[in-house]
């Protein structure tokens, strides 16, 4: 009857706690849940397979050290209102296809301050990204295919 029964017991007490208890929200708390738990089931989501997982460590501290500097430089233009900065958009074409290596490129461009993945093109395999201070086109596309494209298509080949 429940596809996710620990999602659906999470959002009857998620509900309760937000809107107070009563037993009309707590029958209206368990419609809710078990729905979203029948539209989670159909959504079939699959599991990720990560061949090479043991390099998912080297890909955490390496999104976590560029967005604390991506931090201290985004905090530098801020602060600094007389320094110039040059925000532009830059089309990246990827090698990778894998559909959960994209999502988390996108996660992770967009988890960066100072960049955003605004659109990916399916048919030519593009990302739109606008960053905040585009000095060297160059260098955010090696940053792109070297940093993180070439580390996903590791984990995700």
């Amino acid at each position: 009857m429940f596809p996710y029964p620990v999602l659906t017991v999470c959002l009857v007490l998620m509900w309760l706690l937000l809107n107070g208890f009563s037993i009309g929200q707590l029958v209206l708390g368990i419609l809710v849940a078990v729905f979203a738990s029948w539209g989670m089931a159909s959504l079939r989501t699959e599991k990720p397979a990560l061949v090479k997982w043991y390099l998912l460590p080297k890909l955490f501290f390496r999104v976590l050290v560029d967005i604390v500097k991506s931090n201290l430089s985004v905090s530098w233009i801020i602060l600094r209102r007389g320094r110039r900065h040059d925000p532009g958009f830059l089309t990246i074409e990827l090698e990778v296809r894998n559909r959960f290596a994209l999502a988390l490129l996108a996660i992770i461009l967009t988890s960066t301050p100072g960049s955003a993945w605004l659109e990916y093109d399916s048919n030519d395999n593009t990302v739109l990204l606008h960053v905040l201070d585009i000095q060297n086109e160059a260098v955010w596309r090696d940053t792109v295919k070297n940093r993180y494209e070439k580390l996903l298509m590791e984990i995700f080949a």
